[in-house]
Order: structure tokens, then C-alpha cells, then sequence
């Protein structure tokens, strides 16, 4: 087993969703408990009401469908029911939306982002390339022009102003624009979810990371009716485990706890912000529950995060670039505090 003290490139060690066992293995002398800062989900989760004993010995029942998918509506202002479909998790629908294309597509994405859609769209048969800007809408437009709003991991965030003019042009070519708004719960003012059903508008939303139950996976597609179907049809009948579909109801419905968590979580990361300030770490960017940071002279602080018992999202494409997410106590804070003071 490798030391701590021997040589070790820990930016090539990048768990991905938070592996923290392999990240005990590495570190092996690190303080316990092991604290997962890695994935942006909210630490403070929605709490989980009392679940019927059926929801985990039947199938999904059609009206426990129906309930999820009208909270989920209500939630992102979709008027047709037509237009919405709930899924296993929003990465269940990021390596699958791409198969509902003919192959050969050119399709740009707006990055650096979330590293899972290039590798998708690329299985799938399509060419991929990387965009730093939007396009032109008068000029040269690709078939598919894909972007995350917030941006994953820096928060780089898209006026649906700008965006619906774009998304006219594209559609009106026969093109699909393709918004992932895993983070938009905290800004909704952002969201397109609004426009489900236009010609060539996919949306993508993200239940786990602002309600904070990763576990749950659960995601939804907003998009045309028929390309809703497309992937109804890929998914099969029960998709959503009845638990999930139960608490999702419930959580989307929630709209007392949904405005007190952004209050909470946007006060949280005012606190860590002032943190990294005085700790002198450049900050690149981020969201309330997120912040990019970079290293300082060259420093290792992906190690000396791990030595602390902290495991961060680390970037093999951009060293020295961090992703944390909030402390969920005051002890990480503390803990996360000194590492970072030293």
C-alpha cells in the first residue's frame, strides 16, 4: 500500500460521487469520520417523511406516478403533463438522451462543464466539440448545442433572455438545444423548464442535489411530447421506485422548506466564502452549493484536503483546480478552516 509520505500525483485520483473508501486507502492516517465535499449535494436534506410499508413490497402504483409528476409540474411551472417524465436519476437521462438523435450529429458543448455528457453524446455516435461561447444565432449552429445552467463546477450562469432566441434559431433547423439545470432550484429565475414542449428545447432537472438525496435518484426530462415518449419507451414501465416517487412528491410540493433552504444554504456559503477569503484561496466561481477554488503556489490541496479527512472533486484536465462543496457542521468547518489556514 502506498504511504502518504511516498511519491503520488493525488490530482490523478479523482473518486468520482464520492468514494470514500478508496479515499481511506489513500489516506490512511486521515481523521475520522471521512467527509465527502466533493459532490455539491445539499448537505442539510429534506427530511424524509414516514414511507407505507407497500411502497417497498409493490410496484409503483399509477396514481403514486401521477402525484410526482404533478408536484414536479407545479414545482417547474410545466403546464402539459405530456411534456414531463420522471427518471431514475438525471445521469440515467444523460447517457441515454443522446441515443434519441441519428447518429453523426455535430454537437457543441458550452465547457468546460460536468464531464459526463461529451463521453455520452461520443457512445452514441455523434461528433463532439467544445464551445467556450454561445453561438451566433445568425451564424453557423450545430445540430445539438448543449449547456449546464448554473455551469458545473464554476456556476457560470445563462440569461433565458439570450437563450430563447438561440433556441428558436436552432429548432427552426431542425436542431435541439439541451439544458441541464441540475443546480437551478436555487435559481429558478434562470430555469427554462417553463417552455417544456417547445421544438427543440430539452431540460433536464436534478432531484437529489438541492434536496440533498443523492440516494434517491430521481431526475426528470422536460422536452417535446414526442421525444418525452421516445424516452419513455427506452426507460420501460416502472422506472421510478415507489419510495422515490413518494418522497419526491412530497419534497417538490414542499415550497415552504424549498424557500428556506436557499435562504439557509445562500447564508452557509456567505460563511465559507469569508473562510476562503481569509484563508487567502482564489475563488473562481460557484453557486450556493459550490465553490471552484484554485491553489495557491503550486500547492497540493487536493492532499492536504485528503490528509485532513476532506475529499474535494479534483479536475485531471485543470490541475490545481478544486470543487467543494459546504461544511455540514461545525467541526468540517473547523476541520476545513485549519487545512486550509496552513
Amino acid at each position: 500500500m502506498m504511504e502518504q509520505g511516498d511519491s503520488m500525483d493525488s490530482r490523478a485520483v479523482q473518486p468520482h460521487g464520492g468514494d470514500l473508501g478508496t479515499m481511506a486507502a489513500l489516506f490512511p492516517d486521515a481523521p475520522r469520520p471521512w467527509v465527502d465535499l466533493s459532490t455539491g449535494i445539499n448537505p442539510w436534506p429534506y427530511p424524509l417523511p414516514a414511507l407505507a410499508p407497500r411502497l417497498w413490497t409493490c410496484l409503483p402504483s399509477a396514481g403514486d406516478e401521477a402525484a410526482l409528476k404533478q408536484a414536479a409540474m407545479t414545482a417547474y411551472g410545466v403546464a402539459d403533463p405530456e411534456t414531463i417524465l420522471a427518471a431514475p436519476g438525471s445521469q440515467v437521462l444523460i447517457s441515454t438522451v443522446p441515443f434519441l438523435r441519428p447518429a453523426g450529429a455535430d454537437v457543441a458543448i458550452l465547457g468546460p462543464t460536468y464531464g459526463e455528457h461529451a463521453p455520452a453524446w461520443a457512445r452514441a455516435g455523434h461528433r463532439v466539440r467544445m464551445t467556450a461561447d454561445l453561438p451566433d444565432p445568425a451564424g453557423p449552429l450545430p445540430d445539438v448545442l448543449l449547456l449546464v445552467n448554473p455551469n458545473n463546477p464554476d456556476g457560470r450562469t445563462h440569461d433565458p433572455a439570450r437563450l430563447l432566441p438561440l433556441l428558436e434559431e436552432i429548432a427552426r433547423r431542425g436542431g435541439w438545444m439541451l439544458v441541464d439545470e441540475a443546480f437551478c432550484d436555487l435559481r429558478p429565475d434562470l430555469s427554462l423548464a417553463s417552455h417544456a414542449g417547445r421544438q427543440g428545447l430539452l431540460v433536464l432537472r436534478s432531484f437529489g442535489k438541492f434536496y440533498g438525496l443523492g440516494g434517491l435518484r430521481l431526475g426528470f426530462l422536460l422536452a417535446p411530447p414526442g421525444i418525452v415518449r421516445a424516452m419513455g419507451g427506452r426507460l420501460g414501465p416502472w422506472a421510478v421506485a415507489g419510495p422515490a416517487l413518494m418522497v419526491g412528491a412530497s419534497a417538490l410540493a414542499d415550497q415552504a422548506w424549498q424557500e428556506a433552504t436557499r435562504r439557509n444554504l445562500a447564508r452557509a456559503m456567505s460563511r465559507t466564502l469569508d473562510l476562503y477569503r481569509t484563508a487567502g484561496v482564489e475563488v473562481m466561481g460557484g453557486t450556493d452549493l459550490y465553490t471552484l477554488v484554485r491553489s495557491a503556489n503550486d500547492r497540493d490541496l487536493y492532499r492536504d484536503l485528503g490528509s485532513a479527512g476532506l475529499l474535494a472533486r479534483s479536475f485531471s484536465d485543470r490541475p490545481g483546480l478544486l470543487r467543494l462543496g459546504l461544511a455540514p457542521d461545525s467541526v468540517t468547518f473547523e476541520r476545513l478552516g485549519i487545512i486550509l489556514s496552513t
